[in-house]
């Protein structure tokens, strides 16, 4: 009440009083005791709302509706909220889980179509005087009209375009096939984008020029001028090992997955029905705003995916629902494991998230810092380490049943000597640790992203956290 009484007597004006010195009494005689005692619980709610989760242990995931009882004058102030909660969770036994991904298996088919592109890389374009064929590589202008009006955007002038690609227009690779050098020639086709997006419009293509693609031969001269080996057969067994390397990092990301998947299994986590349906929203939003982006309506996106409307919701719900899920288990996981996050986990992950959303990490970090997501950036890191800790411990084998080496493994898919891991672990637990009110750090722009390790394990479960989808 007393701070009413200040708040108020700092905006009324009464004659013989100075400015927020007006008595309790005048004030009560100028706009009612009612008035008073709004303004007191009013100020008072929120405090006491906070207070009251506080004392029960309560963490919200809602807005509350507050329901005031009927409040006299001296009496006690009596309130109800109702609002979604964090759930209860008992944790099951994580620690030893078994789970089962496919094998690597690295074809003769894959090296050569590694080489392949190789030798494009260092093939030449050669002019020919002759009609383009399949393959050949034409320099053309493209020009697109709509009942004999240009359409502006969609010209084009001096493109090279290789034939048979079929990323273009629909009926260009067709029509190229037989055109020479200084033919032009008009064909029906289908706009993928812009206002005329999907309308039937009238295209004139000229070929400039056509030109043939020789490709070096497969032999060690080409090895030599293409790569640091002396052999055919060195620079082919590199790039077996390249890919291996690279199918070792897929599967990890994999075993990743399947771990969550089958700890997600062995806990019930009751989610609020509105909660989802919130993120639910929010996911459907964000998808219809990419799609927009792209060019490509819910029906095209449907079809590119071979799914009905249907599937396609019950998909999302359930991916909704596992990620949700997946937050408040892990974060349980890692109250209990006492998992904290350092200044350099944090850097790391903003350097990593500045990268992926294609912004400098100076701004990243400012956007971040002036929305408030740092507290979500932490706790992303934090499900990162609580997922890699349960993952550790797991079993994870392939098909064939051969253990899936994963503590060892490196980002860049070779296996580090395990005796120098550990000792990197034992030094890192003797340094002293900041935990989760972690500052916002000075970033270096040059740092290392990693890879692997617990950063690797936050991409399954750095969704927004339920409540802030939109924002997010």
């Amino acid at each position: 009440l007393d701070a009413a009484y200040k708040k108020i007597g700092q905006q009324i004006t009464v004659p013989g009083f100075r400015r927020g010195k007006v008595p309790a009494m005048v004030i009560d005689q100028r706009v009612g005791r009612e008035v008073v005692l709004d303004e007191a619980v009013n100020d008072a709610l929120p405090r006491l709302y906070v207070q009251a989760l506080q004392d029960n242990n309560i963490t919200p995931l809602s807005r509350p509706e507050l329901d005031l009882d009927e409040f006299e004058d001296g009496a006690v102030l009596n309130f109800s909220a109702e609002l979604d909660v964090k759930p209860e969770i008992t944790l099951p036994d994580y620690e030893g889980l078994e789970a089962e991904v496919d094998d690597i298996a690295i074809g003769d088919d894959e090296v050569d179509e590694q080489l392949e592109s190789l030798r494009e890389r260092f093939g030449s374009l050669n002019p020919v005087d002759r009609a383009a064929a399949d393959t050949d590589f034409v320099t053309i202008n493209l020009s697109a009209a709509r009942d004999g009006e240009p359409i502006e955007e969609a010209q084009a002038t001096g493109m090279s375009y290789q034939v048979g690609r079929g990323t273009m227009l629909e009926g260009l690779d067709d029509t190229l096939v037989g055109m020479s050098a200084g033919g032009e020639t008009t064909f029906s086709s289908t706009l993928v984008g812009g206002e005329y997006k999907d309308q039937q419009v009238d295209v004139t293509v000229t070929v400039t020029a056509v030109k043939e693609q020789e490709l070096p031969a497969l032999d060690d001269e080409f090895a030599q001028t293409a790569s640091e080996f002396d052999t055919l057969d060195e620079l082919k067994a590199d790039i077996r090992d390249r890919l291996i390397r690279g199918a070792r990092v897929e599967q990890a990301a994999a075993a990743r997955d399947a771990v969550l998947e089958k700890l997600l299994t062995l806990v019930e986590v009751p989610l609020p029905d509105s909660v989802v349906g919130e993120e639910l929203q929010a996911r459907r939003d964000s998808i219809t705003e990419q799609l927009s982006y792209a060019g490509m309506s819910e029906a095209d996106y449907l079809e590119s995916e071979g799914q009905s409307e249907d599937e396609f919701s019950v998909d999302l719900d359930k991916r909704v629902r596992d990620a949700m899920a997946a937050q408040f288990v892990l974060d349980e996981i890692a109250t209990v494991e006492s998992l904290g996050v350092d200044e350099g986990e944090l850097t790391q992950h903003l350097l990593r998230r500045a990268q992926q959303s294609g912004q400098t990490p100076e701004d990243y970090v400012k956007h971040a810092m002036e929305h408030n997501h740092v507290p979500e950036l932490v706790a992303e890191v934090r499900r990162g380490k609580a997922l890699a800790h349960v993952v550790e411990s797991a079993t994870v084998r392939d098909a064939s049943g051969n253990v899936i080496e994963l503590k060892t493994l490196q980002p860049d898919g070779t296996y580090a000597d395990l005796a120098e891991l550990e000792a990197a672990a034992t030094a890192a637990q003797d340094a002293p640790v900041q935990a989760e009110s972690v500052a916002a750090p000075d970033i270096d722009p040059s740092a290392d992203i990693q890879v692997l390790g617990a950063a690797d394990f936050i991409d399954v479960v750095e969704d927004p956290q339920p409540g802030q989808a939109s924002e997010a």
